[in-house]
């Protein structure tokens, strides 16, 4: 574990005793919740917060858009990749940041309302949101590729 990263393990567990009052297993019957529905929760939170341009890697972000032009793919999953399990999952995120934006703080932002729109949502507890910042984005460069 990553120095600093105590206190964030802390939160993590509070969370999970909240999201544990809305129950995936009941006696009558499990819900299950595919990975294609975290991935969508995961890629429209992210998208939400302020100073993120675009999500995935330049590459990503190409095929993406013949994808969607073509009718294949969906842009809310684009550069975002979970692991989920029964109860827990894990986010990884590939994001473009808008130029003069504080990256730590973006990131934060972005593992703040992941966290909350899944947990909120889902009923899974997330056990972490791992943010990869692959390029800036600047104003008036419509490509995103710095």
């Amino acid at each position: 574990m990553a120095e600093g990263t105590q206190g964030a393990a802390g939160s993590t567990a509070a969370r999970r005793e909240s999201a544990g009052n809305t129950s995936l297993e009941s006696s009558r019957g499990n819900t299950t919740i595919a990975n294609g529905v975290v991935t969508k929760v995961a890629g429209i939170a992210a998208r939400e917060v302020p100073g993120v341009y675009d999500l995935g890697g330049g590459a990503a972000r190409a095929i993406g858009s013949v994808g969607e032009r073509v009718g294949i793919g969906d842009a809310r999953s684009q550069g975002v990749s979970v692991e989920v399990g029964e109860k827990e999952a894990a986010v990884d995120l590939t994001i473009v940041v808008e130029y003069g934006e504080s990256i730590p703080q973006v990131a934060q932002q972005i593992r703040d309302n992941t966290i909350n729109r899944i947990e909120g949502m889902t009923g899974l507890s997330v056990t972490e949101v791992n943010v990869a910042v692959t390029d800036l984005h600047f104003p008036g460069d419509e490509s995103g590729d710095a």
